[in-house]
This record gives C-alpha cells, sequence and structure tokens, in this order.
C-alpha cells in the first residue's frame, strides 16, 4: 500500500501509489503519473503494443481511467481500456495474453472508500518490481500535468477481458470434479470487481449459489472493501443459516481472498496458504516451491520439509513472490495479507482462483472444510499462534526501535532464545521452538507493525507483552 508522502510528492509503494481523492488523487496527478508510466513505456516496449487500461468500482475510478487512456493517447500509444470495472488478477492476465506494452490498473484494493490508487502491470502479468517502479517516481519530477494537446480518441478503444481470462482459469481448475461434489456456496461480493466473474464461475461449477452486494457501491455500503471478520458479518450468518459448505468473498480489485468455513469461521490467509498447498500437492500431484513473505506462518517451512519442497521467504509484497514465480517453478506463493497464486497461473495474486481452489479441495476431499483445515495444521505440525501488533508511532519512534534492534539485537524474547536475526524487510528474530518475530515500519503510516508467531496462546501473551513494553521505552528523547 502506498499514498502521497506529507510533503505532497507522489510515491509508489509495495503495490503503486494511493491517495484520497480530491485531496492528492487528482486529475492533475494522474495525468502527471501517466506520463511517467509513458516515459518507463517508451524505454521498455515499442508503440505497437496497445496499453491496457482497467479500473475497480470507487468513485470517479472509471474517469481517471478515461483521463489516463487519453494522455496516453496524445502521446501516441494505442489504449485499449475496459468495457467495465474490472479485477487485477483479470487485467494482469490480458496484459500479457494480448502482448502488450503492460496495463494500469486504477484501484485502492481494500483501502477505504476515500481512496483511488494506480499501478503499472508490466507485460509479463505481475507487480511493477521496485526498478520499474523507482524508474517511474523518478520520472514523476520532471512530468506534466497539463491536459493532453490533442483529442486522439481514434487511439482509444473499449475491450472486455473476461472470456479470454474465464477460458484461462477454467484450465487451472478441475471443473467436473467440483460439479459432481453440488457444493452450496454463500458469495459476498463486498460490491467489488468479482461480481460477474467468481459468481459465474461458481455457477459454471454446478455449485448452489446465493450472493450478496453484486451492484457497485462507491461506498462499499458505508464499510470496506476487505474480506475480513468485520466486513463478512452478513456472510457468516448466512453460511450458518443456510448450512453451506462454503462462504466466499473478495476485496475491492478482487486480488485477496475470503474464506469462511461450513462452522462460519472466517479462516486465516496462513490456513488457507496451507490447505491449498497440501490440496495441490496431494490431491492434485503438482510439484514446485512454495514462496512466502517474512510475515507469513512458519506452518509453511514445516509443510515444506515434510514433503521435500524448496521453501523461499521473500520481503513483503507480492512483487517478490512474483519475481520467484517467474524464476524458478513455485507450487504456490502467497502471504499474510491475502494474496496468492499457484503454478500455471500469472505470477499476481488472484481472490477468484484462491476461492475456487477452495471449492475445488472440498470437492476433492469430501470433508467438511474445518475438518480439513484441522488435518491440513496437525500435518505442518501445528496449531501456531499468531498475530499481528499495529503500534502507533511515529517517524522518530519507528527509527529508534529499528536503530536499537538493529544495533543491540535482544538475546532472548520472553525467555526465548533468538537463534537467528533477518535483515530481509524490517527486523525478523528467529526464536528457539519455531517462534518468531518481525518489525516491520510502515512506509505510508505512524505505524510500526510487530508479527508474532508461537505454539502457545500464553506464550504469544508474553511475547506480545514484551515486546510493546520494551517498544514502548525506545522512545526518542524529545528536546
Amino acid at each position: 500500500m502506498s499514498a502521497s508522502s506529507n510533503d505532497g510528492k507522489i510515491k509508489f509503494g509495495t503495490d503503486g501509489w494511493r491517495g484520497i481523492i480530491a485531496d492528492d488523487f487528482t486529475f492533475p496527478n494522474v495525468r502527471k503519473v501517466t506520463r511517467a508510466i509513458a516515459s518507463y513505456l517508451e524505454t521498455a516496449y515499442t508503440k505497437d503494443r496497445p496499453v491496457l487500461i482497467a479500473y475497480d468500482t470507487r468513485f470517479l475510478a472509471d474517469q481517471f481511467a478515461q483521463t489516463a487512456a487519453q494522455v496516453l493517447a496524445d502521446l501516441g500509444w494505442t489504449v485499449k481500456i475496459t468495457d467495465r470495472d474490472c479485477p487485477t488478477p483479470v487485467i494482469a492476465y490480458n496484459a500479457r495474453h494480448l502482448n502488450s506494452a503492460g496495463a494500469l490498473m486504477f484501484t485502492a484494493s481494500h483501502n477505504p472508500a476515500p481512496y483511488c490508487g494506480i499501478k503499472y502491470i508490466p507485460d509479463y502479468a505481475g507487480p511493477a518490481t521496485p526498478e520499474i517502479t523507482d524508474t517511474i517516481v523518478a520520472n514523476i519530477e520532471g512530468a506534466s500535468d497539463e491536459l493532453p494537446k490533442t483529442n486522439s480518441s481514434e487511439k482509444i478503444s473499449t475491450f472486455d477481458p473476461k472470456p479470454e481470462y474465464m477460458k484461462f482459469i477454467y484450465t487451472l481448475l478441475d471443473v467436473d470434479k467440483i460439479k459432481s461434489a453440488q457444493l452450496k456456496v454463500k458469495y459476498d461480493a463486498l460490491y467489488s470487481t468479482s461480481r460477474g466473474y467468481l459468481d459465474e464461475v461458481l455457477q459454471h461449477c454446478g455449485c448452489e449459489l446465493e450472493s450478496f452486494h453484486t451492484y457497485r457501491d462507491v461506498l462499499f455500503g458505508g464499510g470496506m472493501p476487505e474480506p475480513k471478520g468485520e466486513q463478512l458479518v452478513e456472510l457468516v450468518e448466512a453460511v450458518r443459516s443456510g448450512k453451506a459448505d462454503l462462504g466466499l468473498a473478495t476485496d475491492g480489485d478482487s486480488d485477496r481472498f475470503g474464506i469462511v468455513d461450513e462452522q462460519g469461521n472466517v479462516l486465516t490467509p496462513n490456513t488457507v496458504l496451507l490447505l491449498l498447498a497440501r490440496h495441490l500437492i496431494k490431491n492434485k500431484g503438482k510439484k514446485g516451491a512454495i514462496v512466502r513473505t517474512v510475515a507469513t506462518t512458519h506452518l509453511l517451512d514445516n509443510f515444506a520439509a515434510k514433503y521435500g519442497v524448496e521453501l523461499y521467504e521473500t520481503a513483503v509484497g507480492f512483487k517478490y513472490i512474483g519475481e520467484k514465480m517467474r524464476e524458478t517453478t513455485v507450487l504456490i506463493g502467497g502471504e499474510e495479507s491475502g494474496g496468492l497464486s499457484i503454478i500455471g497461473h500469472i505470477p499476481e495474486k488472484d481472490g477468484v482462483l484462491a476461492d475456487m481452489l477452495v471449492a475445488e479441495a472440498i470437492a476433492y476431499e469430501g470433508k467438511p472444510l474445518s475438518q480439513m483445515v484441522t488435518e491440513a495444521i496437525a500435518e505442518a505440525n501445528g496449531p501456531l499462534d499468531n498475530k499481528r501488533l499495529d503500534l502507533h508511532l511515529d517517524d522518530a519512534h519507528k527509527a529508534a526501535v529499528i536503530d536499537s534492534f538493529t544495533k543491540n539485537p535482544p538475546a532472548e524474547v520472553a525467555g526465548i532464545k533468538v537463534k537467528e536475526i533477518g535483515r530481509k524487510d524490517g527486523i525478523k528474530l528467529y526464536l528457539e521452538e519455531g517462534s518468531w518475530v518481525l518489525l516491520r515500519p510502515s512506509g505510508t503510516e505512524p505505524l510500526m507493525r510487530v508479527y508474532l508467531e508461537t505454539n502457545s496462546p500464553e506464550k504469544l501473551a508474553k511475547i506480545a507483552q514484551e515486546m510493546e513494553s520494551v517498544i514502548a521505552k525506545l522512545e526518542p528523547v524529545k528536546v
């Protein structure tokens, strides 16, 4: 996630630039960022390749997309803009399929309604790597925010990205197997771009379906387009009262998943990654490495060791997982924030596919989802308890914490010895007994994120208490 910084400069974070509509996310700034992206395109592609543009369901997102299209057309690019709001994985797939010069996606993902954002997706169909976004950011300084000089509308056309994506998604799923299970599914679109995609795939796969919030509401029903517990109360209730096998949701641009089991439990992304890694190996006979971010559960490490597959740890951000997917054969790659992709798919997170793979896993196992979760966790020598603390700290306090842990790392935390210290992204303390602590300052908010994982709720509480206490004492002295 990213937003403009306090000094008004536009910055790209882990996944593009985000800002508040009519504050810093304005039409002039969109023209500026589009020209900065175009300057990068000039160095990487020839103009016989189209630039694709898509947008989510947010207020003005379609108008921002049109503005970007006019700027690119004025600069001599052929532009293909989607005929309606579109999931990020769908435009990413089309960026590769149509041999494009990449795609601009207007979305603020799971952020609240006042936000919009823009990210650039190269033709390899995954998030732009830091060297690409660094180049774009460097180009912003000299980019103009003026209106296009010409009306080059003949260079802009609309297209439907859906048919090719749908055709592709069915090659990754065992449609007949899912049909034979006759699953009862509840689906909450959360007013997102997955409506008309996920519900259609579920019906194609013979599921008995009830859907909610399958229309555009720029205020997201007064909530957030984030498929987490507090936003899924209605879905949980529908699953329980309707005795459904499964509840499914996605975030605003449909690259993150939300899964509810038949008892009404909202599964954590960590659990879903483990469940699907097991499904791909055990039920589908797939092979490849498991890739996770530094903030994601080590149950995946235990599982990888058990099955003799490689495990890679990356910095936070799906761009790093996507990069690994382009370098080697990856069975599954994912992160604790709710994104995953699998072998054979594009190197971009896809909530529609993730949701359908859980349905497929139930069809293969013929068991309740809650039972499958218990079995997968046991197989990975779990459970492990984990949590994330979001500590509100100013920049000086954040810097003092990282400085202290870098120069004087603790020998133990809550009585558990520190075995190793990782500096891939923030500071990660690898403790004995499979426990770990990650300190990672947010680049865009006054927050220090502290991720914890250990083998009992008591230890988790103790580690959390000690970390909060240590961090509080590190506040710099105000002069």
